[in-house]
């Protein structure tokens, strides 16, 4: 079964046949299984008045075990973006009472992010149904077919420098 990919190699095969550009077979095909996946999930998340980074910061909150919560340096970490994007997070996902900022418990020269009754109430809503459109997005392979692409990108994130103890902080 060709696809846009199949297309886009074959004209680079016509016009530069010197040039391997093989790679594009992956490459191509993840960017565009990004995009797809992406508009799925935001379609989701829309459901729930959420959009992906603030799903992201209540999914860490929530995962993170009780009492749920973590500085904004650890959730900085987590979602590996700039101390002012999980700023932004955070003014937004408080104004909707959320989250909560305050001084910390055991350091109080620190501060730490809480989710709030609602917060949590909210992802706990949201979860299953992530859960399952992500389910969906991989219900065209098999088991086996899953468990060797979850060995694969593993492998190639590892070789890109991704590890569990940079997404560990």
């Amino acid at each position: 079964m060709a696809d846009h990919v199949d297309r886009v190699v074959r004209q680079w095969a016509a016009e530069r046949p010197d040039l391997d550009v093989s790679p594009m077979e992956v490459i191509g095909r993840l960017k565009r299984l990004s995009r797809l996946v992406d508009a799925e999930l935001k379609r989701n998340f829309a459901a729930y008045d959420l959009d992906a980074a603030s799903f992201d910061v209540l999914a860490t909150l929530r995962r993170s075990g009780a009492p749920y919560r973590l500085t904004p340096t650890a959730l900085m970490q987590s979602a590996m973006v700039t101390s002012g994007a999980i700023t932004q997070r955070l003014d937004r996902l408080e104004a909707r009472g959320l989250v909560t900022r305050s001084l910390s418990e055991v350091d109080g020269r620190s501060r730490e992010v809480a989710l709030t009754g609602a917060g949590h109430a909210l992802i706990d809503r949201a979860l299953p149904a992530h859960v399952d459109t992500e389910r969906g997005l991989l219900a065209g392979l098999d088991p086996a077919e899953t468990s060797a692409l979850v060995e694969t990108l593993r492998t190639l994130l590892a070789s890109l420098g991704d590890s569990a103890a940079d997404s560990e902080g």
